[in-house]
């Protein structure tokens, strides 16, 4: 069989981990597949969840064989044993991120109906991969849908903020106390905080008739800005977790460099892109979004980088 293997975008890593039953429903997650190379590094066992029984068609079984089996084989070899894993998953940085605990790594084969995201641990003494298997139409659907950002009102439906799908908000408790939530797009009405789904509205009177309030915990990256290329001082356009960015075309405003900084300013400004989420955007870009240089709390008013020492703890 043969196989396209691909590093896992910034956004499908959320759906190589367990998701509530609502996502699992919504995304076509059929099931999950935890395997390690026992103690050894050479050995190979398996185990497998359902998540979705009506998805487990024959045709899926199969398929999922044929993936696994030639990702075991040595014509690839990524879940050969654990040497080979680390082989092959040393090959290209863009693969690691940073996991719960450790460094993983992540990729995605797509078959004509079907995605499974695959996350490697290649340390002995721990599960060494996660294969969860979805029908990509679904998948590819609601990750596209959640770009939206999930949306956050008051009791009137005024918008108060948004949040990127898998951020977490603070909420402020009458009493002081402070709680951090990973919130989860469900759809553009819906959201999910914590372990409990609700309506945008219904979120907004609840927190309203207790006394509590909320914000992101920390700021976040806007789906897109413009700022200046640093090499050229061109006008780029950047998108939230993709690598590298897109040319913006000069005009004839533009051959000054004071005419590039004030299309640069208006359009954020337009779009509520502050200076340190244009800071932190371009480092994304360029070095990575999981790097600390891709986070707006680490620049200034001005977009300039807080010396590490200065940083809120």
């Amino acid at each position: 069989m043969e196989l396209q293997i691909r590093p896992m975008c910034y956004e499908e890593r959320k759906y190589a981990y367990e998701q509530s039953s609502q996502l699992m429903s919504q995304t076509g997650s059929i099931g999950r597949l935890r395997g390690d190379f026992g103690s050894g590094g050479m050995e190979f066992w398996t185990t497998w969840e359902d998540h979705r029984q009506d998805l487990k068609t024959d045709a899926f079984k199969s398929e999922l064989d044929d993936v696994i089996n030639a990702l075991h084989s040595d014509e690839y070899g990524l879940l050969k044993d654990r040497r080979s894993m680390v082989s092959f998953a040393r090959r290209e940085p863009d693969r690691a991120f940073k996991g719960n605990y450790t460094t993983e790594y992540g990729f995605r084969v797509d078959t004509k109906d079907h995605a499974f995201l695959i996350r490697c641990n290649p340390q002995q003494g721990d599960y060494n991969f996660y294969c969860f298997c979805y029908v990509s139409k679904l998948l590819d659907q609601h990750i596209e849908e959640a770009r939206k950002d999930i949306r956050f009102i008051d009791s009137g439906y005024k918008e108060l903020f948004r949040l990127p799908d898998g951020e977490q908000i603070t909420i402020t408790l009458s009493t002081d106390e402070k709680l951090d939530r990973v919130c989860r797009y469900i759809d553009e009405a819906h959201l999910e905080v914590g372990r409990s789904i609700y309506h945008i509205c219904e979120f907004a009177e609840s927190m309203e008739r207790n006394g509590n309030t909320y914000a992101p915990k920390e700021p976040p990256l806007p789906p897109k800005c413009f700022t200046l290329l640093p090499s050229s001082g061109d006008i780029i356009e950047v998108t939230r977790y993709e690598k590298g960015y897109r040319p913006i075309r000069k005009r004839e405003a533009f051959e000054t460099q004071g005419g590039r900084e004030l299309f640069v300013d208006t359009a954020n400004k337009r779009m509520g892109v502050t200076k340190a989420q244009e800071a932190a955007m371009l480092a994304g870009s360029l070095f990575g979004w999981d790097t600390p240089s891709a986070k707006p709390k680490n620049y200034d008013e001005n977009g300039k980088a807080i010396k590490p020492k200065d940083r809120e703890r």
